[in-house]
């Protein structure tokens, strides 16, 4: 079937049909209910290559991103996928797992209609490319701010400050930190947080490490402060992945979580409530980041004129079964 057959039997002519097609606010509503149904009784599927050219667009929204396997990065996919199916685009990955590899495939007019960064590494470079080559985009959990490009952030700073003044309530003084790599953003936001409420309460830092977002980063930097007998009372990780390793640490030298040193995390891995203890963690809204990062990338495809504003949006702290008051000794 071919849109000939449909204007034959819709009594109309190609160039009506093609106007439904391409959604013409021209057309009759009669007209668009026969073509409409002819294409119901003839099971007519549009071709979508044909219907890109006609339109001037490929119906496709790349997104990159640098890790896959974060379960933070799985829900905001999750959630861009499904409200761009909605409207008609399909989403493509490029997942920049070397950060080496220079320019982005994706980043070309004729195959994609717009770009959705998603925690970028090279993020000046590509923002750079994408102006240079007139691109839509927005960032998403971006590390720099942009004068000129709408973002959409979480309020690591809150979530940091949250956690910290958490463990402060439960009476702890000795808390220390430990954050993912430096390079991000969102690591120093939630240290500057974590500062902030010691700081208020008239407490200092009892130390803080950077590693990677890993369970064996966290193991590795517990175990050194086991070694050298300078353990806190509670330990604030910037990362989900890096509590479990200081748990895990802990537990193989006997040390009890939360009975003797507080623990929480910071994202709400998918599996951090089926553990023991289950983690006290901060929660991220990937869902209305993923959200909000579609409607203002489709704002920006249709031309609508964007103020180059921060969407920030705020952190839930999630008091599970890792933390608890501190031991009086």
């Amino acid at each position: 079937m071919n849109i000939h057959d449909v204007a034959k039997r819709s009594g109309l002519s190609v160039v009506t049909v093609s106007r439904v097609l391409n959604n013409s606010p021209s057309v009759r509503e009669g007209n668009r209910r026969k073509v409409l149904s002819a294409m119901e009784e003839l099971n007519y599927q549009p071709n979508s290559a044909a219907r890109s050219l006609v339109r001037g667009k490929t119906g496709v929204i790349g997104m990159s991103i640098t890790n896959f396997n974060d379960s933070f990065y799985d829900r905001v996919i999750r959630v861009v996928n499904r409200k761009l199916a909605e409207q008609g685009y399909f989403l493509a990955l490029s997942i920049a797992e070397n950060e080496d590899e220079g320019v982005n495939f994706l980043f070309q007019k004729d195959r994609v209609d717009g770009i959705i960064l998603l925690s970028p590494i090279e993020e000046k470079e590509y923002v750079e490319e994408l102006k240079r080559k007139n691109i839509p985009f927005v960032l998403l959990d971006n590390q720099l701010q942009h004068e000129d490009v709408p973002s959409v952030v979480v309020d690591n700073y809150q979530g940091g400050y949250e956690a910290t003044k958490h463990l402060i309530g439960l009476g702890h003084t000795q808390i220390a930190y430990i954050g993912g790599p430096s390079v991000f953003l969102s690591v120093a936001e939630r240290k500057r947080g974590y500062v902030q409420a010691l700081d208020e309460a008239g407490l200092t830092p009892f130390g803080t490490e950077y590693c990677g977002f890993t369970v064996s980063s966290g193991y590795e930097v517990a175990k050194r402060w086991i070694r050298e007998d300078k353990l806190p009372t509670a330990i604030f990780s910037g990362d989900d992945f890096i509590a479990l390793g200081v748990v895990q640490a802990l537990r193989e030298e006997g040390i009890l979580v939360p009975q003797d040193i507080s623990v929480v995390g910071f994202d709400d891995q998918q599996f951090v409530d089926e553990f023991y203890p289950r983690l006290t963690t901060v929660r991220q809204p990937e869902a209305q980041m993923g959200s909000i990062g579609v409607d203002l990338l489709m704002k920006l495809i249709n031309g609508e004129v964007m103020p180059a504003a921060i969407t920030k949006l705020a952190p839930q702290l999630l008091v599970r079964e890792s933390t608890a008051s501190v031991r009086l000794t």
